[in-house]
């Protein structure tokens, strides 16, 4: 099948698939014309990728992931530790979101939100840029 029928079938766009094909993720084999020609083999692991893309897996991770469910001898506890490795990835992440909530949320608390032209909440990130600023010589 080609592109678009993959593409329908996996519920990847066609670039992606083009993109996946192009880093080595998939190798669909190629018709005598020269076109890709996805088997149902290609459609499962673009579905594959597809479902560890949605949960935020890396393409490195994902690499690995299709390495470890292709290998039938595998160890389950590789593929665990992929997981976990994700899971506190993302749990750091949301600390990080979590903390600029709580800062957006006092420097609204703070504007006043009126005709004035002070605000603190351009205070406080023209201060943040100052601070990363590197010194001038």
């Amino acid at each position: 099948m080609n592109v678009g029928d993959a593409a329908e079938r996996s519920g990847l766009p066609a670039k992606t698939i083009r993109y996946y094909e192009e880093i080595g993720l998939i190798a669909p084999a190629r018709a005598s014309n020269g076109y890709r020609d996805y088997s149902g083999d290609d459609i499962h692991r673009l579905a594959f990728l597809c479902r560890a893309r949605n949960l935020g897996f890396s393409i490195d991770d994902c690499r690995q992931l299709m390495a470890l469910y292709q290998d039938r001898s595998r160890a389950s506890h590789d593929v665990r530790e992929i997981a976990a490795a994700h899971v506190s990835a993302i749990e750091a992440k949301v600390r990080e979101l979590q903390s600029m909530r709580s800062t957006l949320q006092k420097l609204i608390h703070a504007c006043h939100g009126d005709d004035r032209p002070d605000c603190p909440i351009l205070d406080d990130i023209a201060g943040a840029a100052e601070g990363n600023r590197a010194p001038t010589a």
